[in-house]
């Protein structure tokens, strides 16, 4: 093979590379920052053969390790395509105001067929690297799988290790269906005899993808661990209840509008004429999405996974509090009870970064300017403040008791509302009468935020927010909208010391199987009083009344949670708040294919730098955003990746 096809980029490049990894002197080592955790930091050593990273225990142990390392930084916000991408959040002119990724350029339409933002195919511009990912655990699991290598390896670490793998090489595939739809499976590595017709791979169907990463994580449950033990040597390690609960996103994402039955690429084909997306809606892809669902459930309710409560404290707090707790941590509170996969991926450094992003700076004394721990310029919209319920648990336009026509109107606030907003101070009509998961989650100007640290438990005269313009706590920016992500810090943040506790970050949590299933039994029998119980074990959690009780007695459409559709839109509301600013939204946006609609139109916020609440609460439009439909439901494959493998196709309209 010539020099030149050495050098191609793009996914014929990565077969290429197939041929000789025989021939390398040393392995490829994953780029990241020096601060990623130790267990998924550590790579194999530099060695002049692929054997000899299999001739022990420990050298195999370190490959196990660098197939971790490819799991996405979704630790930090800047990278984080779920969260970014999404219509949560929203920061100004990226590259001057917080860092410059290529991930949050998405929202301005930058992504393109030349460059693309975030290619999970080659890694490039900040995406994952899933076929060289792919590459090193079929490696791994060639070698391991040997029995006649790494003699010093007994029979239960040896299957727990190729279980462990091949869940990734699954995850890493899950990754690329998930933005490409239809992708080359690289199910082994081409031998070093391989042609080079065969390394010009094709996409394969939908279905068969779907399949194929189903049963690679079926194989895997098999022998993974059904917990992890010692919390402190194998954190964000792979368990059985990980692996299945990933099956059953798997499923319900097949099962999903995007790739069940959607006409848009009824003419999407390979160069030899075979359909990529099978048209035909199938009422069996929710079925099977539904029993995978159930099946990880009950695996989580017997290994004690459990939606997490926050305990009693010494100093007994209020009912608001301990709601609002209980929902913050869910989130941020440590190998809390409700956690089914924590990913410990850089989380020294990355949970670190994703807190100063969320944390606002708070009115207590002695508050200086010197106290710059917090980057808070990535922010909510007002969008997604308006995306919470009111007290009475249904939306703020559908309330028939409470009036949010006038959002901005200003108010002050009362003595029975202290534990959400300082008592005596003045704020915007959208901050009064909302559900609890709003003041958990939102931080805003005058509003409420308990800590650990908190000044005089007793009666929780807690920190609170001054976010206009030049007040004299805000040291560090207020984001451009005019609210924090609180939800993302660990309540034990101390200002004084500007420290921040490290906690692992959710890839799953028990919430997400929970709505996971009620939404696909809901397409499956539509209404019921088992999907009532999944989302209303999640509103009990959250201080409110359950989905029936609350529109028949406040919602001016009673009747919406008795249909199928409104079910399913009641569903789709629930998941955008409960899993506000954990990276799920974007996804789910596209799957349901409403992100044409919700991710077109402004993007508005507050007047952040009026000085007084009359000139503060305006809301004002700093982009208008624009999803292309139907081409930006799936992401571009790279131009020159189509170049260099013949058998490639765009995807449709790029």
């Amino acid at each position: 093979m010539s020099d030149n096809k050495f050098k191609r980029k793009g996914l014929a490049g990565i077969q290429a590379l197939h041929r000789v990894i025989y021939y390398i002197t040393c392995l490829l080592i994953i780029g990241g920052t020096a601060c990623k955790k130790p267990f998924l930091d550590v790579v194999p050593d530099n060695v002049a053969t692929i054997d000899n990273a299999f001739t022990s225990k420990t050298e195999a142990e370190k490959y196990l390790f660098s197939c971790y390392a490819y799991i996405p930084v979704n630790y930090d916000p800047t990278y984080n395509v779920g969260l970014s991408a999404s219509d949560e959040v929203f920061v100004l002119d990226p590259t001057n105001n917080i860092r410059s990724t290529n991930v949050l350029r998405l929202n301005y339409g930058d992504q393109n067929t030349s460059n693309p933002i975030s290619n999970y195919m080659t890694g490039d511009r900040d995406g994952v690297a899933c076929y060289k990912a792919i590459r090193d655990c079929n490696i791994f699991l060639e070698n391991v799988g040997n029995a006649g290598k790494v003699a010093d390896l007994d029979i239960d670490t040896r299957n727990r290790w190729m279980a462990e793998v091949t869940f990734l090489k699954a995850y890493y595939h899950f990754i690329m269906f998930r933005a490409y739809g239809p992708i080359p499976v690289i199910d082994k590595n081409l031998p070093i005899s391989a042609s080079i017709n065969e390394m010009y791979v094709k996409r394969q169907p939908v279905d068969s993808v779907v399949n194929y990463i189903a049963g690679l994580l079926d194989a895997a449950a098999v022998n993974l661990p059904l917990s992890i033990a010692n919390i402190a040597s194998e954190s964000g390690r792979i368990t059985k209840p990980a692996a299945l609960s990933l099956k059953a996103k798997l499923l319900v994402t097949a099962a999903s509008p995007l790739f069940n039955g959607n006409s848009d690429y009824g003419a999407f084909k390979n160069k030899d004429g075979a359909q990529l997306f099978n048209t035909a809606f199938s009422a069996a892809k929710w079925q099977r999405a539904a029993d995978a669902c159930k099946a990880a459930i009950d695996l989580c309710d017997a290994q004690g996974i459990r939606l997490y409560t926050f305990p009693a404290q010494t100093i007994p707090l209020s009912d608001t509090t301990m709601t609002q707790m209980s929902i913050r941590n869910s989130m941020s509170e440590p190998w809390n009870s409700e956690l089914v996969w924590g990913s410990t991926s850089g989380v020294t450094w990355g949970c670190t970064f994703l807190q100063r992003c969320g944390i606002g700076q708070f009115d207590f004394t002695n508050a200086v300017a010197s106290k710059t721990g917090g980057h808070p310029l990535l922010g909510p919209t007002i969008k997604m403040a308006k995306m919470f319920y009111t007290q009475n648990g249904v939306p703020i336009d559908e309330d028939k008791t409470l009036d949010f026509s006038n959002i901005a109107a200003l108010r002050v606030a009362t003595h029975a509302e202290r534990f959400n907003i300082k008592e005596g101070e003045t704020t915007a009509r959208l901050n009064f009468d909302r559900e609890p998961r709003y003041y958990a989650d939102m931080g805003f100007d005058r509003g409420v935020w308990y800590m650990a640290n908190s000044p005089s438990k007793s009666d929780e005269n807690t920190f609170w927010l001054m976010a206009r313009g030049s007040e004299l706590s805000q040291s560090s920016p207020v984001p451009i909208a005019g609210f924090y992500m609180k939800k993302v810090v660990n309540w034990h943040m101390d200002w004084n010391t500007v420290t921040y506790p490290s906690y692992p970050y959710p890839e799953i949590r028990l919430a997400d199987l929970y709505l996971l299933y009620a939404e696909a039994l809901n397409e499956v029998q539509g209404p019921n009083a088992t999907v009532y119980d999944y989302v209303n074990r999640i509103r009990a959690r959250a201080g409110l009344k359950t989905v029936q009780s609350a529109w028949a007695t406040y919602s001016r459409n009673p009747s919406k949670y008795t249909t199928k559709e409104g079910m399913r839109s009641i569903i789709q509301r629930e998941r955008a708040i409960e899993l506000c600013f954990e990276g799920h939204r974007y996804w789910d946006l596209l799957r349901w294919k409403t992100a044409s609609q919700e991710l077109s139109g402004n993007i508005t916020g507050w007047v952040v730098n009026g000085r007084t609440a009359e000139l503060y609460y305006r809301e004002i439009s700093f982009l208008s955003r624009h999803f292309v439909a139907p081409r930006d439901y799936l992401w571009p494959i790279k131009e020159s990746d189509l170049l260099a493998n013949p058998n490639l196709v765009q995807n449709p309209n790029w």
